[in-house]
């Protein structure tokens, strides 16, 4: 069982991992906490925006829209690889998913199908937006995958978690296609790599 690192630590272990950072406004006190708890975190879900354009991504991600206020994650991964960081502690992000995949990342073992939604992953979870329209032809540049591995794999780091603890939202709620236009598998790999 893992507690959050402080907003000061998360800054920190990015910024070792290599990892591009902007900070946008308080972010660190921008969250949901207010809604429920926040911890134990057990993994990092990674997310596509379904947006084109860093400035109105970064922009949505951390204000919301009517019905889910922001921030909707942690920190935002453009496409030119920079990770903005819009909020700390409880993001609308992750949603109900499924409490087997919960068990599956706690483990770190492979993952069985998520069938059920019956556990909130905002409390559980770091997540990245990642700026991308969804529609598997819109591409994912160089600069933001190897993003996405450093921030993935510097959360990791710094909890002592293995790549098997970075998911795809698809992974967790059924019905969620995100991340498409890569597999959750090839980035396991990369961030597995990168931790050795």
């Amino acid at each position: 069982m893992s507690s959050p690192m402080s907003a000061d630590r998360f800054l920190q272990c990015l910024r070792a991992e290599g990892v591009t950072v902007v900070e946008v406004g308080d972010w660190r006190h921008h969250n949901r906490n207010h809604k429920g708890p926040w911890g134990p975190v057990h993994g990092v879900m990674i997310h596509h925006s379904v947006t084109r354009g860093s400035e109105r991504t970064v922009e949505l991600c951390r204000d919301g829209y009517a019905g889910l206020p922001g921030p909707l994650c942690h920190g935002v991964i453009t496409k030119d690889g920079t990770v903005h960081l819009v909020g700390y502690g409880r993001a609308n992000h992750a949603g109900l998913g499924d409490d087997d995949v919960l068990r599956a990342v706690i483990a770190e073992r492979a993952l069985p199908p998520d069938n059920e939604a019956n556990t909130d992953g905002n409390r559980h979870f770091y997540g990245f937006e990642c700026e991308n329209l969804g529609d598997g032809e819109d591409p994912w540049p160089a600069a933001q995958l190897e993003a996405i591995e450093r921030a993935a794999a510097a959360v990791c780091r710094q909890h002592g978690w293995n790549e098997r603890s970075v998911i795809g939202h698809r992974e967790w709620q059924p019905g969620k296609v995100d991340p498409r236009g890569f597999t959750m598998a090839s980035m396991r790999e990369r961030i597995r790599d990168r931790l050795k």
